[in-house]
């Protein structure tokens, strides 16, 4: 089971960049798909962002796409989450988790434990 560790959060302002990582250990990371997902306080948890097990497909959620990017390193076991053009409603907790296919995390199906996530707040 992949246990991930989300670090990089932080505040920022409008229109700033971030780049999240997420490292997880488990002997399943270099085989799964692995997402990276949002609860913004008061709101459910939502997939942003997906990459397949290998990083040749990736998939997004529409209020990102353009302005995000999903990658991973499977030699370091970590997945990045690069962020531009931050919009305050962006603000929220990014978690990190996995699954067996990409087409399958991105319905919001997850194998894994979740971590303690980090803060992204954009000031506007």
């Amino acid at each position: 089971q992949v246990q991930p560790v989300e670090s990089g959060g932080g505040l920022v302002q409008a229109g700033g960049s971030l780049r999240l990582s997420c490292s997880a250990s488990g002997r399943t990371f270099g085989s799964s798909a692995m997402g990276w997902f949002r609860q913004a306080q008061g709101k459910e948890r939502e997939f942003v962002a997906g990459i397949s097990w290998n990083g040749v497909s990736t998939y997004y959620t529409d209020s990102v796409k353009g302005r995000f990017t999903i990658s991973r390193n499977n030699a370091k076991n970590t997945v990045y989450l690069q962020m531009n053009s931050l919009k305050p409603e962006d603000t929220a907790v990014y978690y990190c988790n996995a699954h067996r296919s990409l087409g399958e995390i991105t319905a919001g199906m997850i194998s894994g434990s979740w971590g303690q996530g980090t803060q992204v707040t954009v000031s506007s």
